[in-house]
C-alpha cells in the first residue's frame, strides 16, 4: 500500500510520497537512523505535489483551520488533484499520513481517503521538516525562516485575542504591591516612633496617624529649636491650633534625650522615605479603581474595587472568576477552614473574602450566611458579564446593587425584592436607550459638520469670484465699471431681501400691527387726495358751461 505525507509549512502544503516501505519496514529506530541522511532519506521519501499560500493573511487562516482540526477548500482541492481517486464500494490502496490525528479524522469524513498518524509517520515527516528545503528547489537560504517566524508572531497573536485595557493581570499585581505596601508603611511608620520618641516620646501620645507624625518629625527635627513662632505651620500639617499648641508646649518640657545632628538627619531622611511610599500607597490606590472600573465594572460597582480585586487575584484571572460557580465564589480566600472543617467533621464556612464587603457587615448575625450566598451569587453573574460582554457598562452591576440592598431591607423589614428577571430586563433597556443616543449624537453632529462645510466652501467661493473680478484687467474702462455696479445692486437687493425675509421670520406682532396701520394711513391719504382730485374737477366743468351759455346769448 502506498503512503503519502500531508506537510503544513508556513509557506504552504506539500504532499510527499514514502516508497520502499517494505524494505525500510515499520521500524522506528531504523527510519530514524535513515532520516539524518538525505541521500538515504531522499530514496525513499519525493515531492509529488507543493501548493504555496497567497498571502500571510491566507497562511494564517489556513493554519488557523488545521490547528482545529478543520479541513479547509483549499486543502481539499489539493488532495483531491494530487492524490489517486477512491472508486465507490472499493478500498483505497494508499494512505495519508498526518501530523494530528484531527484533521485526518475530518479528513476521512469528508473525502474518504484513509488517514494515519503513528511513531512512523512522525518520524518520516520530521525527516521532511528537516530537509524540506532541498526538496522545493526555488526557496531561498532564509525565505523559510522569515516565514515561520511571520507566521508564528501572526498565529499567536491571533490565538491570544486580548485587548490592552482590560488585561487582567495588572489588577492581580496591583492589589499584591498594595497588600505589601500596607504592611511595609506600616513597620516603617512604627520604626520612625521608636526612632524619633528617643529625643520627643510626648509627640507619639498627640498625634496618631503615621503619614502626619512622619510629617511632623521632619519639621521640628529638634524639639529645642521649636518656638511658638512655627505655630503657623504647626497648624497647617495639623489643622488644629490647640494640638500644635500641645506640641510646642510639650517640646518645652519634653523628657527625651538630645539627638546628635547625623543622627536626626537620618531620622529626617527616613521619615521622608516613609512619607513618599504611602503617598506612592495612594496614588496605587486611585490606579487599581481606575483599572478596575475599566476591567470589571459591574463586579466594582457592585461589591467595591478592593473586594474585586482580591477576588480576581485570588482565582487567577477573571476569566477563572467567572467560571467559579457561585458557592465556589462564597468561600473563596477561605480554603483551610472548609478542608478543616472536611477533615474535622465541623461546619463549613460561610464566607471568605467576599466578608470584607459592606453588605455582610451590615447584615444581623441570623442574616450573614443568608447575605453571602445572595452575594456571591450576585458577583458571578456580575464577574459573566464582564469577562463576556465586548462594551463595558456599568449598569448592571448597579442593578445587582440594587437587588442586594432590597435584600437587606427583606430580611430587616419584610419588604418583597424585586424579581431577578424584571431587573435585567430593566438593566438592557437601559443599556439599549444608551446605545441608541449616542448613536443619535453621532448622528446629530455629522450633518451639522457637514453644514458648516458647504457654508464655508459656498463663503470661499464667494470671496474667490469678489477676487477674481478685482483681479481682471480692464479692457474697455466704462463697460468694466458698468459691470461692477450692476454686480454691486444685484448683491444690495439680494441682502434687503435677504433682512426682510428675517424680519418676516422673526417679526413680533406689535412690529406686524406696526406695519398694517401704516399701509391703512396710506390709503387713507391716497383716497383723500382722490376726492380733492375730483371735487377741482367738478367745479372745472360748471365753470366750462356757465362760459358757454353766456356766449350763445
Amino acid at each position: 500500500m502506498a503512503l503519502y505525507l500531508l506537510y503544513e509549512t508556513s509557506s504552504g502544503y506539500s504532499l510527499f510520497q514514502a516508497s520502499g516501505i517494505d524494505e525500510i519496514g515499520q521500524n522506528t529506530e531504523a527510519v530514524r537512523n535513515s532520516v539524518s541522511d538525505l541521500n538515504r532519506f531522499g530514496k525513499v521519501v519525493q515531492l509529488t505535489a507543493f501548493h504555496p499560500f497567497d498571502s500571510a493573511l491566507d497562511a494564517l487562516n489556513q493554519i488557523n483551520s488545521v490547528s482545529e482540526g478543520i479541513m479547509t477548500d483549499e486543502l481539499r482541492n489539493f488532495l483531491e488533484l494530487n492524490l489517486p481517486k477512491v472508486k465507490e464500494g472499493k478500498k483505497a490502496k494508499f494512505s495519508l499520513g498526518v501530523a494530528e490525528p484531527k484533521i485526518g479524522s475530518h479528513i476521512f469524513e469528508v473525502t474518504k481517503i484513509p488517514c494515519q498518524s503513528n511513531d512512523f509517520v512522525h518520524e518520516l515527516l520530521r525527516g521532511v521538516r528537516l530537509h524540506f528545503e532541498r526538496f522545493i528547489k526555488d526557496l531561498k537560504p532564509g525565505d523559510l525562516e522569515k516565514a515561520q517566524l511571520g507566521l508564528g508572531h501572526s498565529y499567536s497573536r491571533a490565538k491570544v485575542k486580548f485587548n490592552v485595557n482590560r488585561v487582567d493581570n495588572m489588577v492581580i499585581q496591583a492589589i499584591f504591591l498594595l497588600d505589601t505596601l500596607d504592611k511595609d508603611v506600616n513597620s516603617f511608620a512604627m520604626r520612625v516612633r521608636e526612632w524619633y520618641s528617643w529625643h520627643f516620646p510626648e509627640l507619639a501620645k498627640i498625634v496618631n496617624d503615621n503619614y502626619l507624625y512622619a510629617k511632623l518629625a521632619k519639621f521640628i527635627d529638634d524639639k529645642s529649636k521649636l518656638s511658638e513662632d512655627k505655630l503657623p505651620e504647626l497648624t497647617d500639617l495639623l489643622g488644629d491650633e490647640d494640638k500644635a499648641k500641645e506640641v510646642v508646649e510639650a517640646a518645652k518640657a519634653s523628657m527625651g534625650q538630645d539627638l546628635s545632628p547625623i543622627d536626626l538627619i537620618n531620622v529626617q531622611q527616613f521619615a521622608q522615605r516613609v512619607m513618599d511610599l504611602s503617598e506612592y500607597r495612594k496614588k496605587l490606590h486611585e490606579y487599581l479603581i481606575t483599572k478596575m472600573n475599566d476591567i470589571a465594572p459591574n463586579l466594582a460597582s457592585l461589591i467595591g474595587e478592593m473586594v474585586g480585586a482580591r477576588l480576581i487575584s485570588h482565582a487567577g484571572s477573571l476569566t477563572n472568576l467567572a467560571k467559579c460557580p457561585s458557592s465556589t465564589l462564597q468561600i473563596l480566600g477561605a480554603e483551610k477552614a472548609l478542608f478543616r472543617a472536611l477533615k474535622t467533621r465541623g461546619n463549613t464556612p460561610k464566607y471568605g473574602l467576599i466578608f470584607h464587603s459592606s453588605f455582610i457587615g451590615r447584615a444581623s448575625a441570623r442574616n450573614k450566611g443568608r447575605m453571602a450566598r445572595y452575594l456571591a451569587n450576585k458577583c458571578s453573574i456580575a464577574s459573566r458579564i464582564d469577562c463576556f460582554s465586548e462594551n463595558g457598562t456599568t449598569v448592571f452591576g448597579e442593578k445587582l446593587r440594587e437587588q442586594v440592598e432590597e435584600r437587606l431591607d427583606f430580611y430587616d423589614k419584610g419588604v418583597a425584592p424585586r424579581k431577578n428577571i424584571d431587573v435585567m430586563k430593566a438593566a438592557i433597556e437601559s443599556t439599549e436607550n444608551k446605545d441608541t443616543d449616542m448613536e443619535t449624537e453621532e448622528a446629530t453632529t455629522v450633518p451639522s459638520a457637514k453644514k458648516s462645510k458647504k457654508k464655508k466652501s459656498k463663503s470661499d467661493a464667494a470671496e474667490n469670484s469678489e477676487l477674481m473680478a478685482e483681479d481682471k484687467p480692464t479692457v474697455n474702462g466704462g463697460a468694466s465699471e458698468d459691470a461692477k455696479s450692476e454686480k454691486k445692486k444685484k448683491k444690495e437687493k439680494r441682502k434687503l431681501e435677504q433682512e426682510q425675509a428675517v424680519e418676516n421670520s422673526n417679526g413680533t406682532n406689535g412690529v406686524e400691527a406696526e406695519e398694517d396701520s401704516i399701509s391703512t394711513k396710506k390709503k387713507k391719504k391716497k383716497s383723500k387726495d382722490q376726492d380733492g382730485e375730483d371735487l377741482q374737477d367738478a367745479s372745472d366743468m360748471k365753470k366750462k358751461r356757465k362760459k358757454k351759455s353766456k356766449g350763445e346769448e
